[in-house]
């Protein structure tokens, strides 16, 4: 048990990420049955679809489970209308800061945990009033900052006192026990996840990930205020290519345009199939429960093996 699982009442401190188009409720409701923290990502989504959502999350588990708000989204006043007439107790959010919902949310008694890619924010977050933060290392899938997770993780750890999960490269007990050594109180997994058999995209887009090899994945949009990582297919190397030629920014919207919810629907060549680096390293589709399981026993083989002196 850590501060973590107390503050959120889960089994393992383990969360899952919030992946636009795919971690929807079969996936975070089969997280959550396994004892972890299951998240629906709203991104992309009206308040009526994440209502539907959430309901459907429900029906499949009576575990605690978490709504991600990314916050450049339009519409998120009305998502958090929907969050809270849910009663679902627990909100991560990405893509900008919570700051003037925090009283909204915390005022339905709702956990707020912010996604992180530096010290300095985490320390602005602790003084609005969030519950704990995701440090996200720029191994991770989809949009990412500057810094590692072995860099990134001990410095926010340092700079704020409240509870801090460990999130980018990590898919095995090695990467958990690593997390915990720099001071996490837990670990975030989204990769890991793309391959459980629970997961709502087609076989193909499994299959694509598990073939990834160490240095297949890509980072895009550097010049933009937005960069992400995702496995090389026709159309990251065709935006590639254009930010060599510096092509103007509204046509590589255009080549990106719908990206996410094309590889979500199995389209592997002019989808954004985000993933991290740690794809290099897994490579069988297994259920949630396993995945989990697996994790947790290498964890403690890991920290009881660990007998240095120096």
């Amino acid at each position: 048990m850590t501060a973590i699982t107390q503050l959120l009442g889960i089994k393992y401190p383990i969360f899952q990420g919030a992946m636009a188009q795919i971690s929807k409720y079969p996936l975070a409701a089969a997280v959550s049955n396994a004892g972890g923290l299951g998240i629906i990502a709203s991104g992309g989504m009206t308040a009526a679809e994440l209502k539907e959502e959430i309901i459907a999350c429900k029906a499949l588990t009576d575990q605690p489970f978490a709504v991600n708000l990314m916050l450049m989204a339009p519409n998120i006043p009305e998502l958090i209308e929907v969050i809270v007439a849910e009663r679902v107790k627990i909100v991560t959010t990405g893509a900008g800061t919570p700051k003037k919902y925090m009283p909204e949310l915390k005022s339905a008694g709702i956990k707020v945990i912010p996604v992180v890619p530096s010290a300095k924010l985490a320390k602005k977050m602790e003084v609005l009033g969030v519950d704990a933060v995701v440090a996200e290392g720029s191994e991770a899938g989809g949009h990412i900052g500057e810094l590692s997770t072995m860099v990134l993780v001990p410095q926010v750890a340092t700079a704020v006192e409240i509870p801090v999960i460990a999130a980018g490269g990590i898919a095995n007990g090695r990467g958990m026990a690593a997390a915990l050594a720099l001071g996490a109180e837990g670990i975030q997994m989204g990769t890991a996840f793309l391959l459980s058999e629970e997961c709502p995209i087609p076989l193909n887009v499994k299959e694509f990930v598990a073939a990834a090899g160490e240095l297949d994945t890509v980072v895009t949009g550097r010049n933009s205020v937005a960069p992400v990582r995702s496995i090389k297919n026709k159309m990251i190397e065709q935006y590639r290519q254009w930010e060599k030629e510096n092509i103007n920014f509204e046509e590589l919207e255009k080549l990106t345009l719908g990206s996410a919810r094309k590889a979500a629907a199995g389209d592997i060549e002019n989808g954004s199939v985000m993933a991290g680096q740690v794809s290099g390293s897994i490579h069988e589709i297994k259920s949630v429960k396993k995945i989990i399981e697996e994790v947790l026993a290498e964890t403690k083989q890991t920290i009881k093996v660990l007998k240095f002196e120096i």
